[in-house]
C-alpha cells in the first residue's frame, strides 16, 4: 500500500478540462470521430501516394511524411486524452509524462521544420521547373526529412530534461489535457534562469528558423510570380503553393498563440480552445486541405476507391468469409 501511495504522489494530474464536467462525455464523442476522420484520412493519403506510381514525386514524398507524422502526432496526445476524459482519476506517471513530452516535441518541432523543406520544393517548382528533377532528387528529399526529425529530436533531447530536473510541488495539477512545457513548468518549485533561457532558446529556433526559411521561400516565390506577364500565368504558379501556404498558415496561426505570446498564470477556456485546435482539428484538416485542393490525389482516390469497388464486385465470396 505504501509503495502504491507513493507511486500515486509522482504522479500528474490533468484538470484541463475540470471545468467541462458535464460535458466530458459529448466532448469525448466529439473528439473520438475527429480522432478516427484524422486517421482514416491520414492512412489513406499515405496509402494512395505509396501505391500510385503517378504520385512518387518529392512532393508527394513530402505530403506523405507529413501525413505519417500527423498521425503519430495524434497517436501521442488524442487516446490518453480520449482515456481521461471518461475516467474518474486523470493521472500520467512522471516517466509517462516525460515521454509524452519528448515524443510531443520530437514531431511538432520536426513538423515546422519540414514545412520549410517543403516550401522549398515549392520555391524550385516554381522558380526553377527546368531543373526541378535534377535539383529535387531523392536523395535530397530523403535528406531533408532527416534533418527535420533530427532538429525535432534536439530540441526535444534538450528541452525534456530540462524541464523535468527540477522538483515539483505535491499536488502536481497540470491545468492541460497533455505534458506541454508551460503547465509542467507551473507546477515546479523552482526553475534556474539558464535553463529558462535554454528552453526559450530552444522554442525560439523550432518556431522561428522554419518560419525564416518559409518566408525566403515564398519571397522567392513572390518575385518569380510577379515576372510572368499573363494573370493566368501567374494563377497557375501560385496554385501549386496554395495548399502548402493553407497548412503552414494555420500551423504557425495555432503555434504562435500558444508559444510566442506573453506566459500567463490560469488556464484559460481560449486556451483549451487553441490547445483542443492544433491538436486535434490542425492534423484532421491538413490532409483535407491538400485533397480538396489538389486534383492528382483527388484523382488517385477515386481510382483506388473504384479498385475497391470492383474487387469487392468481382470476390464477394471473399468478404462473406
Amino acid at each position: 500500500m505504501g509503495s502504491e501511495n507513493q507511486t500515486m504522489a509522482t504522479d500528474f494530474i490533468f484538470v484541463g478540462f475540470s471545468s467541462l464536467a458535464e460535458l466530458q462525455k459529448l466532448l469525448f464523442g466529439v473528439f473520438l470521430l475527429l480522432y478516427l476522420l484524422t486517421l482514416s484520412m491520414n492512412t489513406a493519403i499515405v496509402t494512395v501516394i505509396r501505391v500510385e506510381r503517378s504520385l512518387h514525386t518529392p512532393m508527394y514524398f513530402f505530403l506523405c511524411v507529413l501525413s505519417f507524422s500527423e498521425t503519430c502526432y495524434t497517436l501521442v496526445i488524442v487516446p490518453k486524452m480520449l482515456v481521461d476524459l471518461v475516467a474518474e482519476r486523470k493521472a500520467i506517471s512522471f516517466l509517462g509524462c516525460a515521454v509524452q513530452m519528448s515524443f510531443f516535441l520530437l514531431l511538432g518541432c520536426s513538423h515546422s521544420f519540414l514545412l520549410a523543406a517543403m516550401g522549398y520544393d515549392r520555391c524550385v517548382a516554381v522558380c526553377r521547373p527546368l531543373a526541378y528533377s535534377s535539383i529535387m532528387t531523392r536523395r535530397l528529399c530523403a535528406q531533408l526529412v532527416a534533418a527535420s526529425a533530427l532538429s525535432g529530436l534536439l530540441v526535444a533531447q534538450l528541452v525534456t530534461p530540462l524541464v523535468f530536473c527540477s522538483p515539483f510541488q505535491a499536488s502536481r495539477q497540470l491545468e492541460h489535457f497533455f505534458c506541454d512545457i508551460s503547465p509542467v513548468l507551473r507546477v515546479a518549485f523552482r526553475q534556474s534562469h539558464a535553463g529558462e533561457a535554454v528552453i526559450v532558446a530552444l522554442g525560439v529556433f523550432a518556431l522561428m528558423v522554419p518560419l525564416t526559411l518559409l518566408l525566403a521561400s515564398y519571397l522567392f516565390i513572390l518575385a518569380d510570380v510577379l515576372r510572368i506577364p499573363s494573370a493566368a500565368g501567374r494563377h497557375k504558379a501560385f496554385s501549386t503553393c496554395s495548399a502548402h501556404l493553407a497548412v503552414v498558415l494555420m500551423h504557425y496561426a495555432c503555434a504562435s498563440l500558444i508559444y510566442l505570446r506573453p506566459g500567463s498564470s490560469s488556464w484559460s477556456g481560449q486556451d483549451a480552445l487553441i490547445s483542443v485546435t492544433y491538436t486535434i482539428l490542425t492534423p484532421l484538416l491538413n490532409p483535407m486541405i491538400y485533397t480538396l485542393r489538389n486534383k492528382d490525389v483527388k484523382a488517385a482516390l477515386r481510382k483506388a476507391i473504384r479498385k475497391t469497388q470492383i474487387s469487392a464486385e468481382c470476390f464477394p465470396g471473399k468478404r462473406s468469409r
